[in-house]
């Protein structure tokens, strides 16, 4: 799940469990020490919303978190967790650290060094031979790290002075040195999916340890916190942490308080889109983004991006629209203009948001000011026309495959030009089917490089048709 969290809280002494009961109107007598999100922090795998794919019976992390139930030994293993913020790396780490007879220390590769990896690693060694505990040293960021500061945590790693857990949001096979990788299981999370989100919300709003009831979620408002989560629980929690906060101060009668659209609004200074990814609104704006693209005004296109980014639409999606406008609307006109948009997608995949709005803006103001041609897009569907209209028929016999016994007895490949033979590497002969002789499919443009593909074009088919 998110470095958040599913239904339990944190220990007792977080301050949650131990506050007085809700008095009047939803209040609280005491506020939490800690925030929501910490609160809801999973206490057994159990509890862990989202990454199902990672806590099947028997999985390297059952196993690691001391699962009996799981099927064999406890034996531990260092992991890698790559994956998305939010979805559950810190989460994971703390309940792999709750299991008997471990200890649990955490560094953040922003902050921490080599000197404060040696520490560590003494400590961990006296703990595992005078007390028989096992440390979990829980790094997180470990892809800020450099290969030195890498490497320092590769002799406690391969001793098992240590259970190593890393957190990484970007590539580890980019951002972690091969030998450290190569002593690691690498678990990759995937973000949480909108009922994820929704289902956590809910059961923060009702758990003691989160919210204990004392609000209650308007539809609308779920809708909206959903939305701005982005598949971050983390975020999600923090949002309905804010907006609770802001119902209860509006609250006056009995009872739990109805958090409402405006005070999610209210509270995270973000209107509510209204974008149903699977109504009207998809369509309507995707549209007009398409068409923004295509008509070259690289201003709306980047406000239907906004939008789209904005209302929580998977930046795939964009993706995969910025790469057919690339080829159906930019087309030969720019051929570059399909490799940043295959790049930008890439890159989206790698990186996620927030910084993938920055690459798809990219590609997005290059698609929208590139010269525009649909003649490859035109081609492609007049030659399917004439496919199933039944044009086309047979393949000239110098053409057809001539490599097996008796195909030359057929005359397969008789009278066959090698074109690398002739002058120009161009060879005057027939390549389509009889009756499509002649027949021209791609009709370039005068714009961008197109303009020089079609003078090229022009000597080319003349040569081809001996002309």
């Amino acid at each position: 799940m998110n470095d958040l969290f599913s239904a339990a809280a944190e220990d007792e002494d977080d301050g949650f469990p131990g506050a007085a009961p809700p008095t009047v109107a939803g209040a609280v007598s005491q506020r939490p020490r800690s925030p929501l999100a910490v609160r809801m922090r999973p206490r057994s795998l159990d509890e862990v919303v989202g990454q199902q794919h990672l806590l099947g019976p028997g999985s390297p992390l059952r196993t690691l978190a001391g699962d009996t139930a799981s099927g064999g030994p406890a034996g531990p293993s260092s992991v890698v967790l790559w994956g998305p913020p939010g979805t559950g790396k810190t989460t994971l780490a703390h309940v792999v650290a709750r299991g008997q007879g471990r200890q649990f220390v955490e560094l953040s590769a922003i902050t921490a060094g080599v000197k404060d990896v040696r520490r560590v690693m003494e400590e961990a060694l006296t703990a595992r031979d005078l007390h028989r505990r096992t440390t979990i040293l829980f790094l997180d960021e470990i892809h800020r790290f450099n290969k030195a500061q890498q490497d320092a945590l590769l002799p406690g790693v391969e001793n098992r002075w240590v259970v190593l857990i890393a957190a990484t949001t970007e590539n580890p096979s980019f951002s972690v040195v091969a030998p450290l990788l190569s002593r690691s299981l690498l678990q990759t999370l995937r973000p949480l999916t909108e009922a994820d989100i929704a289902g956590l919300l809910q059961r923060a709003v009702e758990d003691e340890r989160g919210l204990g009831g004392t609000v209650r979620l308007s539809e609308e408002a779920l809708e909206h916190l959903v939305r701005l989560a982005a598949g971050d629980a983390r975020r999600g929690l923090t949002a309905l942490e804010a907006a609770a906060g802001v119902a209860q101060s509006a609250g006056d009668g009995p009872g739990p308080v109805v958090v409402e659209l405006q005070h999610a609004e209210k509270a995270l200074d973000v209107a509510a889109l209204r974008y149903d990814r699977a109504g009207d609104q998809h369509y309507d704006v995707a549209s007009a983004f398409i068409k923004s693209l295509r008509g070259s005004d690289v201003d709306a296109s980047l406000h239907y991006l906004a939008r789209m980014l904005e209302a929580g639409e998977d930046p795939r999606f964009v993706a995969r629209r910025i790469m057919i406008s690339a080829s159906e609307d930019v087309g030969m006109a720019d051929p570059t203009a399909l490799q940043t948009a295959v790049a930008a997608a890439q890159a989206v995949q790698l990186v996620g948001m927030p910084e993938a709005r920055i690459i798809l803006a990219e590609a997005v103001v290059h698609i929208a000011t590139a010269p525009k041609s649909n003649a490859a897009y035109n081609g492609i569907n007049a030659a399917i026309a004439d496919v199933r209209a039944g044009r086309g028929q047979g393949i000239p016999a110098h053409l057809r495959d001539a490599h097996y016994p008796g195909a030359s007895q057929l005359g397969h490949g008789k009278g066959y030009v090698y074109s690398h033979d002739e002058a120009h590497g161009i060879a005057a002969q027939q390549y389509a089917p009889d009756d499509l002789v002649g027949r021209d499919y791609y009709l370039p443009t005068d714009r961008g490089a197109e303009r020089d593909i079609g003078t090229r074009l022009g000597r080319l088919r003349r040569i081809l048709r001996g002309r």
